[in-house]
């Protein structure tokens, strides 16, 4: 498969990044090698991991967080958990989740912020 400018562009965004115009072009002419207008798929994973690599480790933090936490409100709840788990495909019962929380949630409110989520990452020493 391949894809175009404009779907590069919206996948891009969706990933969380906010690629120019001629940053867009820029990538499509240096990675469409059968001159159609088109990248690969390949090209794209390229493409997009490089963008994620680039990012300064605060915003690579920052989007983690935001997978779970889809509300906004900063923190991730057990009810965030369980979405993210089901997504995944797995099944965790409300015990599991809630001594997941109880591991990592280092001021007992019950619930996970940035602090505890770093802590969770092992920010420290961590890629991210």
């Amino acid at each position: 498969g391949s894809i175009g400018y404009a779907e590069m562009k919206v996948c891009l965004r969706a990933l969380g990044f906010d690629p120019t115009k001629a940053e867009l072009a820029e990538l499509v002419r240096d990675h469409d090698r059968e001159l159609s207008g088109r990248i690969s798929r390949e090209s794209f994973v390229e493409i997009a991991t490089q963008f994620y690599l680039e990012q300064p480790p605060h915003e690579k933090l920052a989007k983690a967080f935001a997978l779970f936490d889809d509300q906004g409100t900063g923190i991730i709840t057990r009810r965030d958990l369980k979405r993210v788990c089901r997504e995944m495909g797995e099944a965790l019962s409300d015990d599991e989740l809630q001594a997941m929380i109880d591991e990592f949630d280092a001021d007992g409110d019950g619930q996970i912020n940035m602090i505890d989520f770093k802590a969770v990452l092992n920010y420290s020493t961590s890629p991210f």
